[in-house]
């Protein structure tokens, strides 16, 4: 009894790292979808081709770029996180595969609890005066030799000691305010090695990003400056070809990976505003010129060539704002896609852009062209957009045949095990379409089944059910029955519906998210922290969301406050507004469904069993109202991030809401470390060895959706050297 009280005090309020805060559902809605399809001006009229790009898209006035054919692409030289030195960490997820494993093992369970500060860097990104609060840093550094590579949260790029966190250089971005989508994030930058310019010249081995306002950007790894032989000055326009857009719109927020000499680059596309929202086109460019090689754009699939003066880019499709992983052997990038422009209604979506939404696509990296299509979520109308990096490995068959694999996260907390070469399930992880439920809506019906994955242990708990529902007295329990039974719920995708509200569990945040899983490629051990969180979603007719304000980024009337990212969204174009929140009680701001919200697992790959299970995340931070409750008691709290494993038998994770970094023996599962952050480490955190010292690193960033405490502080850890000495 006393532990269901204690896991009541956890607040909804920090749930949601890309949800803005709704206390109110619309009510029931007896409109007929046909009678919707009547109501509102100018329901499907998308921008016109002629329409101009608002100023400061093309943010630093960049000239377009020219387009080269592959045969003109340098040959690429081997990059280093192909073969990584052991104590280096020179990509978002380490190495090539993404794996998230460190060779590293002067830190085991035995001596971590010595851990203490090494160093503390300020990125001096974080709101300013007259600024509402929008940054969530969610940064990961590289470290190559002595040197740690990152950006902030505004896309400044920095050079820094590795051993003792003294800058050596900064890259000012230049990035506007106004160039924030719902979420000033640089979730990490890419080491390159040119192929053209010779060992010791300018230029040689670059640092590069792609930014919140549509760029990509070049820099010399050793001085900072802009690599001038790189596009325009060291910068390419990504607006090129994009269409009509206002800043904020689109955005970047992952390392673009490059794979034989190919940058592929994807970017967000605020969700909720309309169906003609700009495109999702995923594009090649030549990481040694940054000249356009090529675009996939999903409804002009045979084309892929730059629009041609007064084009664009098909307007709409899925777009795709997780990290991407490179396959240098088999000339393929994967590409984690999302669904069409307005998430909530597809009725209006081409079959093209249903093949490919919620999807793995594979494409070569020389055409552009999908090699291959694996879909998560067929008709995806939840938001179920894959966030989570998808990880290479080599799986080991019983027969002592091995196949190059794919490990891909989703948010319904379903983990799909493919061939990296057809996109076919493995054998030993089968995936079956299973009957989903119908569509209430006349005018958008669902499909019949959906892809579950049978044998890895799914990241989620049962189904709902009314018993479920609780809160801190009888009464708040009672108010969460009442929520639960005017709602529609019919287990997992019950479709959004005009006449009452759907529950929707998993919701988006569920699952796992963009901090995607660790694996030691050694053990065969990943782990995996995930959330249970549902929604409560609700469409409404074009006159009710006019009357609630709510207009897309794009409408000179827009207003931020009323809704648009993630929650409440005008979905503009279409008969439909939706109103999505919580499913939490309004009063308290907790949750309806009992606690964990938040657990971390480790599975066993060869067994498919796991290993251990438990919540992540203390109420020391949290409570009802949003006032910390000062509690140690580990009860799981929503958590953004991910962890990284050592060879030394250690998984270090922060991710939760109640801002502490942990070490946890892989082995137990138990917490072996702890340590209270400055704000909110919704973050992946790494790991690196300078001169034999270990030491790992966290951003302390924080996350304004999560209403975790912001900050501009990299904290980075290691054994004092008297406990190093006795190593």
């Amino acid at each position: 009894m006393t532990a269901t009280i204690l896991g009541g005090l956890i607040s909804a309020t920090v749930a949601f790292a890309q949800i803005p805060p709704s206390n109110s559902t619309p009510g029931e809605d007896h409109t007929a979808p046909e009678e919707a399809h009547k109501q509102g001006p100018g329901r499907f009229g998308g921008p016109a081709p002629s329409a101009p790009q608002a100023p400061g898209v093309n943010a630093a006035n960049l000239p377009d770029i020219s387009e080269i054919g592959i045969a003109d692409v340098p040959a690429a030289v081997p990059q280093i996180d192909s073969t990584p030195a052991r104590e280096d960490w020179p990509a978002y997820g380490r190495d090539s595969n993404q794996s998230r494993f460190s060779p590293l093992d002067q830190l085991t369970p035995e001596n971590v609890g010595k851990l203490k500060r090494a160093f503390v860097y300020h990125t001096g990104s974080k709101p300013g005066p007259g600024q509402a609060n929008k940054w969530a840093a969610e940064t990961t550094p590289i470290k190559v030799g002595n040197s740690l590579y990152m950006c902030s949260a505004m896309n400044d790029m920095m050079r820094i000691d590795a051993a003792t966190g003294k800058e050596i250089w900064r890259h000012d971005a230049g990035v506007k305010y106004q160039s924030i989508p719902y979420t000033a994030a640089c979730k990490g930058v890419t080491y390159y090695t040119s192929s053209t310019i010779p060992e010791g010249q300018p230029c040689h081995n670059r640092i590069m990003e792609a930014t919140l306002d549509m760029r990509l950007i070049q820099v010399d790894a050793e001085t900072g400056k802009l690599c001038e032989g790189f596009g325009f000055g060291g910068q390419v326009n990504l607006m090129q070809g994009m269409g009509e857009s206002v800043p904020g719109f689109v955005s970047m927020t992952t390392p673009p990976p490059v794979i034989n000499g190919i940058a592929v680059v994807n970017h967000e596309v605020l969700d909720g505003q309309r169906r003609w929202a700009p495109s999702g086109v995923i594009r090649g460019y030549d990481a040694e010129s940054g000249k356009f090689v090529w675009a996939w754009d999903v409804n002009n699939p045979d084309n892929h060539h730059q629009p041609e003066p007064g084009k664009f880019y098909s307007r709409g499709t899925p777009n795709s704002w997780a990290a991407m992983t490179g396959d240098n052997e088999l000339g393929l990038v994967y590409v984690p896609t999302g669904n069409s422009a307005a998430d909530y209604y597809s009725a209006m979506r081409t079959d093209k852009e249903n093949a490919v939404s919620s999807s793995i696509v594979a494409l070569d990296v020389k055409t552009g062209k999908p090699r291959w299509v694996f879909q998560t979520a067929h008709k995806d109308v939840w938001d179920y957009d894959i966030g989570s990096q998808a990880t290479k490995f080599d799986y080991h068959h019983a027969d002592g045949s091995v196949t190059p694999a794919l490990l891909v996260p989703t948010k319904r907390g379903q983990t799909f095990v493919l061939d990296r070469a057809t996109g076919k399930p493995l054998p030993e992880f089968p995936v079956v379409e299973k009957p989903a439920p119908a569509s209430t809506m006349s005018d958008d019906p669902r499909s019949p089944t959906q892809p579950w994955s049978t044998a890895f242990p799914r990241l989620a708990f049962p189904d709902l059910k009314e018993s479920d529902m609780w809160g801190m007295s009888p009464i708040d329990q009672l108010y969460c029955r009442i929520m639960f039974r005017k709602a529609r719920y019919v287990g997992e995708f019950t479709p959004p519906a005009l006449d009452k509200p759907n529950i929707e569990y998993p919701g988006y945040n569920g699952g796992s998210d963009w901090g995607s899983m660790a694996y030691d490629p050694q053990s065969g051990i990943v782990i995996a922290n995930w959330n249970s969180t549902p929604m409560y979603d609700q469409l409404i007719t074009r006159k009710k969301a006019d009357a609630l304000g709510l207009k897309p980024i794009d409408n000179p009337t827009y207003n931020p406050a009323g809704g648009g990212a993630e929650g409440n969204g005008a979905q503009a174009d279409t008969p439909y507004g939706i109103v999505v929140t919580p499913f939490w009680n309004h009063y308290t701001g907790m949750m309806c469904n009992k606690p964990p919200y938040g657990m971390i697992e480790a599975i066993d790959i060869k067994t498919k069993k796991v290993l251990w299970s438990r919540p992540l995340g203390t109420a020391r931070a949290n409570g009802p109202w949003n006032m910390p409750t000062g509690l140690p008691l580990n009860i799981g709290t929503p958590n953004n991030g991910g962890s990284v494993i050592t060879k030394g038998g250690l998984v270090f994770v922060a991710a939760a809401t109640d801002n502490q970094i942990r070490a946890i023996d892989i082995k137990t599962g138990k917490d072996v470390w702890s340590d209270v952050l400055p704000g909110g480490g919704q973050a992946n955190p790494m790991t690196y060895e300078v001169n034999g010292k270990q030491y790992v690193a966290i951003m302390a960033g924080g996350h304004h959706f999560m209403m975790t405490p912001v900050t501009d502080q990299l904290v980075v850890y290691a054994l004092p050297d008297e406990a190093e000495a006795k190593h």
